[in-house]
């Protein structure tokens, strides 16, 4: 999977992760906590602490099993944007995925990178046979709202005081979308 995007800025390629962007990913994952603390639960301290050979595991998980996989919008030598969709674990879950880490450099923004950074994600999710992709986002957090509705994604709920940074605490709103091309209503009620 690789998507070239041309942009005002330059080419941009959508791709899923390799071993090889550990460093670099772990870099710009260091820099989405630092420039929006409130919109990943994941701390900058413990993720600073976690050693290089977290991150090469992280991007092995698609080859040893897919359980999950990292896009990256790569311009020039530099990543621009990332996002992960990881696989449930267990047989019963197995057909759903959770996407995280959506992120995007400032100066990149607008471009609609995270758009295509997710339906990377959600495309190699179907080619896996999942059926449905939920997410979490901060109601705070009007601009990715906007990107994940314009990706197709549902509100389902929200998680009350889902993080709490500095004393306040913020709430998530869930979020889904089917990817097998049904209805979304499965309750059977």
């Amino acid at each position: 999977m690789s998507e070239q995007v041309n942009t005002p800025h330059g080419p941009v390629t959508i791709r899923l992760a390799e071993t090889g962007d550990a460093v670099r990913l772990r870099a710009l994952r260091l820099e989405a906590l630092a420039d929006a603390p409130i919109a990943f639960a994941a701390d900058y301290d413990r993720t600073e602490a976690e050693p290089l050979s977290f991150w090469i595991g992280r991007i092995n998980e698609r080859a040893q099993g897919n359980q999950s996989a990292i896009c990256v919008a790569e311009a020039g030598e530099a990543l621009v944007g990332m996002t992960g969709l990881v696989r449930g674990h267990w047989q019963k879950t197995g057909h759903s995925g959770i996407i995280w880490g959506v992120y995007v450099q400032p100066a990149w923004r607008g471009l609609h990178l995270a758009e295509r950074l997710i339906e990377g994600c959600i495309a190699w999710g179907q080619g896996l046979g999942m059926t449905v992709v939920k997410l979490g986002v901060m109601t705070a957090n009007a601009p990715a709202i906007r990107c994940y509705l314009r990706c197709g994604f549902t509100v389902y709920g929200v998680d009350p005081q889902a993080i709490c940074y500095n004393g306040v605490a913020y709430d998530e709103l869930l979020m889904a979308k089917f990817i097998d091309g049904s209805s979304a209503d499965r309750s059977g009620i």
